[in-house]
Parts: structure tokens; sequence; C-alpha cells
């Protein structure tokens, strides 16, 4: 089932720890000794951003009906189906830059070195895997959690309904 990354932003503390995890995933080696000294550095789908007294990770929200998607000439931005995260071919990206520009929350960019597009894939190899991307993994606050989306629902739900009970309870008083 289609899962998404949760950010809770009251528990980051802007420490990066997501945004090293995700280079030294997306490295040759995946060694974060060695990714270092990478060249081209690996590229990262996630940064940390701070606003004010807060900070949060920012990264691909994988849209249902993903803008980038859609705006795409050449059809680099895709996904295997409905279920999976939307992905990039970077053999496929001219550069365009039009996914840029339709992105609502910011998050995807143009990678300097290869001309192509960085965004967030949610660690596709590792959700095939049956791992947790690993931003997620590293995350030591839990700021970051991986969820399907029935579960995210459900526990939306179970929130609200307590919300209802407790404020019939104040009514009681």
């Amino acid at each position: 089932m289609k899962g998404i990354i949760v950010v809770k932003v009251d528990k980051c503390l802007g420490c990066k720890s997501c945004e090293i995890a995700c280079a030294v995933e997306r490295s040759a080696s995946k060694s974060l000794a060695e990714a270092i000294h990478e060249q081209p550095a690996p590229e990262i789908g996630i940064s940390v951003e701070k606003g004010g007294q807060f900070a949060t990770p920012l990264q691909c929200r994988q849209c249902e009906d993903a803008p980038c998607m859609a705006i795409c000439p050449t059809h680099a931005l895709h996904r295997a189906d409905r279920q999976s995260p939307v992905v990039i071919d970077g053999d496929l990206c001219v550069g365009c830059q039009l996914c840029v520009l339709a992105c609502p929350f910011g998050v995807i960019r143009m990678d300097e070195d290869t001309h192509a597009i960085v965004k967030c894939d949610q660690c596709e190899r590792r959700l095939k895997a049956g791992d947790v991307p690993a931003c997620v993994e590293s995350c030591l606050t839990g700021a970051l959690e991986f969820k399907n989306m029935k579960e995210l629902l459900d526990q939306k739900r179970e929130a609200y309904l307590l919300t209802i009970e407790r404020s019939a309870e104040a009514r009681e008083l």
C-alpha cells in the first residue's frame, strides 16, 4: 500500500541526520566514510529547512496526481503503479525544469553536475526490500515516520473521535 513520510515538526531538532542518511543511500558505496569522497557527491532528496523557531525536513510528498509527472515532456518522472513513489529516470530527463515549476512544495531541484532533476523517491529500493526510507530510519527523535495511508487515516480518525468525546465530556460538567 502507498506510504507517506510523515513529519512531526515539534520533534525535529534540525540535526540533518536524515540528509546524511539520504546521501549515503544514494551514494555508490553505501558507506558514509566513502560517500564523502565520491565525485560527484551524492545528491540528496531531502533537506532540513529552518523557519523561525523550528526546523523541518522537506521532501517529495508523492502527490497522487503528481503535477511534476503530468508536465514532464519526456516522461522521465513516472511511477510503476498508483501505489509506487514517483521516480526519475535521469537518462530521459532533458533538464527543462518544468517539474521544478510545477511542484507545489518546491522540493524538486536541478543537479548542477548531471543537469537532471533530483527528488525524493522514498528510497524505492529499500521499500521493495520491506525497509523504511533511510531518512526515517536515521531520525533519532522520531520526527520522521513512514506510514501507509490506511494507518495514517485510522490515526487521524481516532484522534478526531477522541476530540469529540472530550468536548462532549466538557459540556456535561
